[in-house]
């Protein structure tokens, strides 16, 4: 029991977010509004690139880890579409404690988890293509809004293939390629297939607040697709720090069934 305990906590630590790490604290950001005591003013209006289009560009973090977690948290039990062998999966999974979650083996969390993961992504908005930094797993995607189609044979990945287009101040991303390796979320272990595909609508609310609507449709996992919402907010005045998992040494001492 007391393993057992040590385990929980440990994967509680993985998937919970926690105080922001970052470095450069306190020292200014440029281009960011504030008010007349120097603070931020995140509530001022959303920025806007030369060609008039919402500026994404900045560090974010989740509002909260709740679809971290466990992505259905807001769902009705009847409009979370999972198939039978694929809810039995999960609750499997978490009756052993997650022990095998890919996260908790130094892999990348999937897309849209990494999104609210535990430490916070830098958004760089250029002509032609969108560049999220994760600090998670130190890793990155790039998100292509020059007009070209996703691949039709792509060799599979963790953080799959994204194009982009804008409707007004949203901008769409589809994103496909996926390995079946990764799991939806950490605490009840929803799984995920290569057929997944993944819409993300990103608006940015005003200065300070990001919100992105994602769409899961993963024919081979559940019935129909589905919708949530996450919020994240916009953390001034700070960088990036170098997050990489190395010397993986947990899994001798998982516990499960």
């Amino acid at each position: 029991m007391v393993k057992q305990r040590i385990v929980f906590l440990a994967l509680i630590a993985l998937s919970t977010p926690l105080a922001t790490y970052a470095q450069w604290l306190g020292y200014p950001t440029p281009g960011i509004p504030r008010t007349s005591d120097g603070k931020p003013n995140l509530s001022a209006p959303a920025p806007r690139t030369a060609d008039g289009k919402p500026d994404l560009s900045g560090i974010y973090q989740a509002a909260n880890g709740r679809t971290f977690q466990n992505f259905a948290t807001d769902l009705k039990p009847a409009d979370f579409p999972i198939q039978p062998w694929a809810a039995a999966l999960a609750k499997s999974r978490e009756e052993q404690n997650r022990k095998d979650d890919p996260y908790s083996h130094c892999m990348p969390p999937a897309v849209p988890r990494i999104n609210v993961a535990n430490h916070p992504f830098k958004i760089l908005q250029m002509p032609g293509f969108v560049a999220i930094l994760y600090e998670t797993s130190n890793t990155f995607r790039q998100i292509f809004i020059d007009g070209r189609p996703l691949p039709k044979d792509p060799q599979p990945t963790w953080l799959g293939y994204s194009v982009g287009r804008w409707e007004n101040d949203t901008l769409v991303v589809d994103s496909t390629g996926f390995n079946d390796r990764n799991w939806l979320d950490g605490d009840k272990g929803h799984p995920l297939s290569d057929a997944l595909r993944v819409t993300e609508r990103f608006r940015r609310i005003d200065f300070g607040h990001l919100e992105i609507q994602v769409t899961i449709d993963d024919p081979k996992v559940y019935t129909k697709p589905f919708t949530v919402k996450e919020s994240l907010n916009l953390l001034p005045d700070t960088e990036l720090l170098e997050n990489i998992c190395e010397n993986e040494r947990d899994e001798g001492h998982l516990v499960g069934k």
